[in-house]
């Protein structure tokens, strides 16, 4: 066989290859990634880049907020004693604050964002200090299974709590990039993308997305994912918002995931409004996410125990109520809890 011959049939045979590759192909579906989008290797909010208030905003309030830590308490959220009867009953919602809550349901016994800590900070001399100490102290609280954190800024990721209750054997459930911080401090963790699960005993745990940012330092910015959780359990369905603007994601949520029993959602940390609209949500916008999430009761969470931005700290709780009246959802599913109150759901 001449070269040029042989040379045809090679080139029909690779085309005829090709042709069949090409045809399989067509049969497997495409395998698309459905967690949080990424871009140059940070993560990125379904609603894109949050918009900058510019440099004079940013530094002024800044400035006046580092100032505040420095000077007089201003009134924090309205507290109790806690009830050691009341802790054990299953299930029942206990506010330690800001937006740690000890949630018992269907047999298992959790935390959400755990900080025992004087100053969310990552320094002990400054940064926001407590407004109230927290509702059940660290030492008094009863075995817990695992903890939920949303994020890794220092009122939601708090590494003295971490490691107070990994020695106690608590798990941890994470997004993300989270899980290195949770593992220097001792803890046993799972990393969970946007829309990923794990289980624990009859308990689902669903990694579901928020609308927010990350960061500790001047150069981590993004780098760690940010999210909700939605647990599943055999008779009660409990959400936990994290730190969150307002945007789709309740609608989608409830979509895959089922309307909740109980939605823990942020009502504070929203003024000045040009810096905080795209991460935080006002009071009307959380109890219209109580009413996107057909959660059967709302509990606002996320102020009046660190002094973090302009509003009065007790002055989101009354417009969420009156808000969550107007959108539908009766008083008295829309809760404003006590510091240190327990109450059944």
């Amino acid at each position: 066989m001449d070269p040029g011959t042989k040379k045809r049939k090679l080139s029909r045979v690779k085309h005829l290859l090709i042709a069949t590759l090409c045809s399989v192909a067509a049969l497997v579906p495409m395998v698309v990634r459905a967690g949080a989008p990424q871009v140059g290797g940070r993560f990125v909010n379904l609603a894109g880049p949050r918009p900058s208030p510019g440099f004079g905003t940013m530094w002024s309030f800044f400035t006046r907020k580092a100032f505040a830590s420095f000077g007089g308490q201003r009134r924090g959220a309205a507290s109790m004693p806690f009830s050691p009867e009341a802790l054990a009953h299953n299930p029942s919602l206990t506010w330690i604050g800001h937006a740690s809550f000890l949630v018992r349901m269907d047999g298992v016994t959790f935390l959400t964002d755990p900080i025992f800590s004087e100053r969310a900070s990552p320094v002990s001399f400054a940064g926001p200090k407590r407004l109230q100490p927290p509702g059940v102290p660290l030492d008094q609280l009863p075995p817990i299974d695992f903890v939920l954190i949303s994020h890794d800024h220092y009122d939601h990721t708090d590494v003295p709590s971490i490691e107070a209750l990994a020695k106690r054997g608590a798990k941890f459930f994470v997004p993300l990039g989270l899980g290195e911080i949770v593992q220097q401090a001792g803890g046993e963790v799972r990393e969970l993308d946007w829309w990923q699960s794990a289980r624990f005993g009859d308990i689902e745990i669903h990694c579901v997305p928020s609308q927010h940012f990350s960061g500790r330092s001047l150069t981590d910015g993004q780098t760690r994912l940010w999210a909700g959780f939605v647990v599943l359990g055999p008779t009660k369905h409990f959400y936990h918002a994290g730190d969150t603007g307002y945007s789709k994601t309740f609608t989608q949520i409830r979509d895959r995931l089922g309307s909740v029993d109980l939605a823990a959602l942020p009502i504070g940390a929203y003024d000045p409004s040009e810096i905080m609209q795209f991460v935080h949500m006002n009071p009307e916008e959380a109890a219209q996410a109580a009413v996107d999430l057909g959660a059967g009761t709302a509990v606002g969470m996320h102020w009046g125990t660190f002094d973090l931005t302009d509003e009065a700290p007790d002055e989101p709780p009354a417009r969420f109520q009156r808000a969550a009246v107007q959108d539908g959802l009766p008083l008295e599913r829309a809760w404003v809890m006590k510091i240190g109150e327990t109450r059944d759901w």
